[in-house]
């Protein structure tokens, strides 16, 4: 017997190499293992940010007497959710059917042909709180196993039917329009948190692909309930403890209502998505604090994540050491009590920081702690008292032991942070953040991307997984690189967003037989065949790998009139009018992308000459180069990109480039540079003028 984990890539994985379980990765020798011993795999599925997955590996997988049981009558497997989420989303599926709730740990028992037949989560070393024990939920499969085969297989049978009867037969029938997306609105007025922001109870997660929606709701129809939403709940979120009040970013989500406890640890792919959705709001209205959060998110990204290679870290734990205690707990690096506060700051900035940062005798936590927030009721304070003792705070802490980090890179999150990176870089005077961006998309290039453009899920240390890319993957990464196409001007990016949805409509959308127009799976054609093929158009913490590819379909399509990639982005979003009405809060992203059909999206080109007066050549980013030729291509590319108009397309160069099909038969108008809008096969006049192209786009003065 041998743990098979020390030579795997997966953080998580290899945190249990050194249990006394005979861990197998997923693989077909585990289960023919499983078939040459007769006796059921034990799927073991968690990622290593889950406070709850670590604290079951201490109770039970570091535990000998549970190990030995565990590696005498089963085949142990243990999987990383975020390298496979196939794997993933097939087994939680069951689990969900099965026990009408779900969540990591993940504890699922399968035959040799991958069959379950009987699930869980979570189990404690000892019964607790109606739960039995670890030890008895394996000495009863153990049992059944042995005693009633019949049984166990007739459910793993019953199982694995009901799940195939659950694929979608077809995304749905045609776009969805003016009345889908006002239900939508109306389904999200109903469940919004008017006192706290946000949708529903505790525990409450940011809504970070409704409040895109509803941002492009408001861009394309003015509605200002909608704005209203999403700029308080944005406010309630970054005043809250679920934002790092010190450090930037956020938590993976709020144990409360009102946003004050968090989970603490701090995901990628979240503060990718927030970072962006702040922009935005900037962008439509202007907030200082939208403006803050955006900038000192990305910040957090590029300061915790980003990896030795360019890409970014997937997570922070939510667990670090506790100097007075030596145990590992919860949150233990973000919490103060005031004794701390005074002991860094002294009385008087204590007592102040006390109160600024709502840090109380009682505590907000666990054991008189207090979690960080920005409560309202302090009134005018000094700025830059604030800002001092924020930053005494923050080196004070960075003295603390740190969360591990999970420093596998992910291609999926990586696509999103590169479209917040780039986004936020150029709006915000931030080249450095673009440059950031831009070696992140190189590094999908060159260690993700196979000569066929094929996708590796994950990379680590400079290494590519073995794990092959999904949906999301494709689609996300292709995301990234549309924004970065539309902020640097470099046509490269387009063409690689190309290869990777050229591979989406040859290998996710479904063939002939396999369902309706418009129908999309999580797994390519020739991917390993699991007991279901995964496929959700719903949107979780993500956006779906369905919605997505929608999106970037969508806007491939508006750069170079692929009247191809265009039929399956509104074939797609026939699943958003069937869900949209009915589950806005699940279909965020997909209302998002329906805004901008319905909008067009509008197809922007910025051409101007090739240098600038003097010379010189500036981009929108505040770079020394880059698609503008001279301060007025500068100023009309950045309007175009601060365009409230839902999911504009924008691609700028010189004129006469082939950069982009947008720039083709687009001159300088009287030997200026001009911006050329286009929208439903109809375009305006180029313009010179900035206050026009603003005028056209729904831009503001930013």
């Amino acid at each position: 017997m041998v743990n098979r984990l020390a030579h795997e890539t997966s953080p998580y994985l290899l945190q249990h190499a050194d249990n006394p379980v005979d861990w197998w990765p997923w693989s077909p020798e585990a289960f023919a293992a499983a078939r040459k011993r007769d006796v059921p795999v034990l799927l073991s599925v968690g990622y290593s940010s889950c406070h709850w997955c670590h604290v079951m590996a201490h109770e039970s997988f570091e535990d000998p007497t549970t190990a030995t049981y565990m590696n005498r009558h089963f085949v142990n497997i243990k999987v990383d959710r975020e390298e496979r989420p196939d794997v993933d989303a097939v087994y939680m599926e069951a689990v969900q059917a099965a026990t009408g709730h779900g969540g990591w740990p993940m504890t699922v028992f399968l035959n040799a042909d991958g069959e379950p037949f009987y699930f869980g989560t979570y189990f404690p070393p000892a019964p607790r709180q109606g739960m039995p024990s670890f030890p008895q939920v394996l000495e009863g499969v153990t049992s059944a196993w042995t005693e009633r085969r019949d049984e166990v297989t007739e459910v793993a049978g019953r199982i694995v039917g009901e799940l195939a009867g659950r694929s979608l037969a077809q995304g749905g029938d045609g776009v969805p329009g003016d009345e889908e997306l006002a239900q939508a609105l109306l389904g999200l007025t109903r469940e919004y948190d008017e006192r706290r922001g946000g949708f529903g109870g505790a525990p409450k997660f940011p809504p970070s692909m409704v409040l895109e929606f509803l941002l492009r709701h408001h861009g394309r129809t003015g509605a200002e309930g909608a704005l209203q939403m999403a700029a308080d709940t944005c406010e309630a979120m970054a005043r809250g403890g679920i934002y790092d009040q010190l450090g930037g970013g956020f938590a993976r989500y709020s144990v409360d209502r009102e946003w004050v406890v968090p989970h603490f640890e701090k995901m990628l792919y979240d503060n990718a998505l927030l970072c962006r959705v702040y922009a935005h709001l900037w962008r439509a209205t202007g907030s200082d604090l939208a403006r803050r959060v955006a900038v000192e998110t990305a910040d957090f990204m590029v300061r915790e994540l980003r990896t030795a290679e360019g890409g970014f870290a997937s997570a922070l734990d939510a667990d670090s050491e506790d100097p007075a205690s030596g145990k590992h707990v919860e949150g233990a690096f973000y919490v103060w009590t005031p004794e701390q506060l005074r002991d860094v700051l002294g009385d008087a900035d204590g007592e102040f920081a006390a109160r600024y940062f709502g840090v109380t005798e009682e505590g907000t936590f666990e054991e008189g702690a207090s979690v960080l927030q920005l409560p309202l009721g302090e009134g005018v304070v000094d700025a830059g008292k604030v800002e001092g003792v924020r930053r005494r705070l923050l080196d004070a802490r960075d003295e603390r032991p740190r969360p591990g980090r999970d420093d596998k890179i992910v291609a999926a999150w990586n696509g999103l942070a590169i479209a917040a990176l780039a986004e936020t870089g150029a709006y915000f005077d931030r080249p450095d953040l673009v440059e950031r961006a831009t070696e992140a998309a190189d590094l999908l290039v060159r260690l993700h991307m196979d000569d066929a453009a094929r996708l590796a899920r994950t990379s680590r240390d400079g290494t590519a997984g073995a794990n092959a890319g999904v949906l999301e993957d494709y689609a996300d990464v292709a995301e990234g690189f549309l924004a970065l196409a539309g902020v640097t001007g470099e046509g490269a990016w387009l063409e690689f967003a190309g290869f990777l949805l050229d591979i989406v409509l040859d290998q996710f959308v479904a063939r002939d037989g396999e369902g309706g127009r418009g129908t999309l799976y999580d797994t390519a054609h020739d991917a390993e065949r699991l007991i279901r093929r995964p496929q959700d158009p719903t949107d979780n913490a993500t956006p779906s790998g369905w919605t997505a590819a929608a999106g970037a379909l969508l806007s491939y399509a508006a750069h170079t009139g692929s009247a191809r990639h265009r039929a399956a982005a509104e074939g797609a979003l026939g699943v958003v009018k069937a869900l949209g009405p009915r589950a806005p809060r699940f279909i965020g992203w997909g209302l998002a992308v329906a805004e901008a059909v319905l909008d067009g999206p509008r197809e922007i080109a910025v051409v101007g000459p090739s240098s600038g007066p003097d010379g010189s050549s500036s981009g929108p980013d505040g770079s020394s180069s880059g698609p503008a030729g001279d301060a007025r291509t500068a100023e009309l590319h950045r309007t175009a990109l601060l365009a409230t108009a839902p999911g504009a397309v924008v691609a700028a160069g010189t004129a006469g480039s082939d950069e982009f099909p947008l720039l083709a038969d687009r001159p300088l108008v009287a030997g200026q540079a001009a911006a050329y809008v286009c929208r439903h096969f109809v375009c305006a006049a180029p313009t010179t003028e900035v206050a026009a192209l603003k005028g056209e786009l729904g831009a503001f003065d930013r």
